[in-house]
Formats: C-alpha cells, structure tokens, sequence
C-alpha cells in the first residue's frame, strides 16, 4: 500500500510517495502548489496525509491563511477523485508526540528521530556511493516523510 503524505506551504507543497509495507519513502519532492494539485488528481496512491494547521491562540500571518486554504483545497481533490477514501489531517503535535513522545519537540527532533527510526545516520542516509532509503531527502520533505510514518503507524 501507499501512502501520499504532505507537507504544505502557502505556494510550495513537500510531499512524500510512502510504501507502507517496505516502510520506505518512494518519491519526495519540494514543488509548487499547482504541481501537487494535478499530482492528487492522478495519483495512485492508497491514502493522503496532510499535515494541517492548528490554533495556539497566537497571532499568524498571511502565509499560515493561504496555507490553510490550500490544506482543505488538496483534501477537496483527494476526497473528489478518490472517494470514499478520505483525506486524513494530522496535526504538526500529533506527529511530534507519535515520533518524539513529545509535543515540545523541535523539526532536527523529528529528523532525528526518523533517522533514528532507519538505523542511524549511516543506515539512512548513507553515502553517494551506499545511499541508504533517506538520502537525498532534503528540506520540508523530512517534515512530509514525518507525516507518512506518523499517518502509517496510528490508526485513521
């Protein structure tokens, strides 16, 4: 089974294709928000994850609106094309807590935990010449890829 997992931004989505038999990250890439729409409509994953917005009772800007917007436009296509097959959200905490067994934990906490999570940093990344399943995987992909193994391992 696959999993699509995203990481959205107000006009740049990071996503991650998950296999969730192998536990392994397919296919990430950082790209514009239009791509990741006609990218829903034709996927063929078997789920979507998208990591959602949350209120903390502090101020935010433009950029967190527009990317809320875009986080109930990618759940629209999802929910439209691969019905009944719902768009799960999972919350920035929830990951944490699933990952770090801590909702005070930090994004190089997440990271490391995933590395962690594939037998270190030489097993998981690796090098050019032995690259593990991680490498490449730069940027606001490690926070999509958090967002697949926490969707894939906890109940929908």
């Amino acid at each position: 089974m696959t999993l699509l997992a995203l990481d959205p931004g107000p006009e740049k989505t990071a996503y991650v294709l998950y296999d969730t038999v192998d536990e392994r990250p397919i296919e990430w890439a950082h790209v514009p928000n239009s791509v990741v729409r006609g990218y829903l409509r034709w996927s063929r994953a078997d789920a979507l994850a998208i990591e959602a917005i949350a209120s903390y009772g502090m101020a935010v800007g433009a950029e967190v609106f527009s990317t809320c917007i875009f986080v109930g436009r990618f759940a629209e296509i999802w929910d439209s094309t691969h019905f009944p097959d719902a768009a799960r959200l999972l919350y920035r905490r929830e990951v944490k807590l699933h990952l770090c067994g801590s909702a005070k934990a930090k994004d190089p906490n997440v990271r490391q935990a995933l590395i962690d999570k594939w037998g270190g940093k030489d097993a998981a990344i690796g090098k050019k010449a032995s690259p593990g399943p991680l490498y490449g995987l730069t940027g606001d992909c490690w926070a999509a890829l958090a967002v697949a193994v926490t969707a894939a391992e906890t109940e929908g």
